[in-house]
């Protein structure tokens, strides 16, 4: 074992002894989960990244010049090849982790990016077919005092994409990772299963009670198709939606479950909207 030999630590895993001289794993010993590194050698952590760590080796069978008699001139040209052998060794094993850590990350796959732009395309395109051209009695008509018009649908069909969209953009995508190796299909399913479920009836949260905030039924339709866009476009251009979760009700979901959400509670306004059109004293 070389002087540049040194650990690779996976906390809640293994740590790897590796010699970059030699570019060989040496040693693989298990760390406790919930426990940091140990060092028997009391050397210090030289860097520290996440929960990622490598430590140092102890200096192992160091090059004793002075008992092999070797030159000056020789002992310079041994080190300048070890320090080049060295930093060859130290890219590659960079190199393997970077590679280890790709895999290992869930990204969103294009196709499950076409997936959720084709689910917000057509969950928009229900929502404006199940208002379009109703008169104002239409808009107004509560089928009950404790029910909802289809004018206050509409507004909080509006204001909850600003809202659901702002916390995958500003609270999911700067919360802790999630767990590796997630089940991310089994909660992408959950979504798309239970939120546009009306059998389980939900309470509003107080943010998102319609008060004729966009002044007309018209002005939620227009708020809703423009931020509407601004979602697709959100999912579009972010990088990394995989990588971060957040609790809710559907319990931890990342930014992409995030805006499937989005379409699915539309969705499931949009049947509230068709509940309420299909009420015997609806206005024709």
């Amino acid at each position: 074992m070389s002087l540049f030999a040194f650990r690779l630590y996976f906390p809640g895993e293994n740590f790897l002894l590796i010699d970059p001289v030699s570019i060989s794993v040496l040693t693989r010993v298990s760390v406790p989960i919930g426990q940091g590194p140990v060092d028997s050698e009391n050397h210090p952590p030289v860097r520290t990244k996440g929960q990622m760590m490598w430590y140092a080796q102890a200096p192992v069978s160091p090059i004793a010049d002075e008992k092999v008699g070797r030159s000056a001139v020789a002992n310079d040209k041994e080190r300048k090849k070890m320090r080049t052998k060295s930093l060859v060794g130290v890219l590659i094993a960079l190199l393997l982790m970077a590679g280890a850590a790709a895999v290992s990350a869930q990204d969103v796959t294009q196709a499950e990016k076409d997936k959720a732009l084709q689910y917000l395309e057509t969950t928009k395109k229900n929502v404006l077919e199940a208002t379009k051209g109703l008169s104002e009695a239409q808009w107004n008509f509560k089928p009950a005092a404790d029910r909802w018009s289809v004018a206050q649908v509409m507004e909080h069909i509006a204001a909850a994409e600003d809202f659901l969209r702002t916390l995958a953009k500003e609270k999911v995508m700067s919360a802790p990772a999630g767990e590796p190796g997630r089940d991310v299909k089994k909660t992408d399913e959950a979504v798309l299963a239970m939120v546009p479920d009306r059998t389980n009836k939900a309470q509003a949260p107080e943010p998102l009670l319609p008060t004729n905030r966009f002044a007309s039924p018209e002005g939620s339709v227009k708020h809703f198709v423009e931020s509407r866009a601004t979602t697709e476009d959100f999912l579009k251009s972010t990088p990394g939606m995989r990588d971060h979760v957040m609790e809710s009700p559907l319990g931890k979901l990342d930014a992409y479950e995030f805006v499937l959400l989005v379409a699915a509670h539309s969705e499931r306004h949009t049947k509230q909207i068709i509940e309420v059109k299909a009420d015997p004293n609806f206005p024709k």
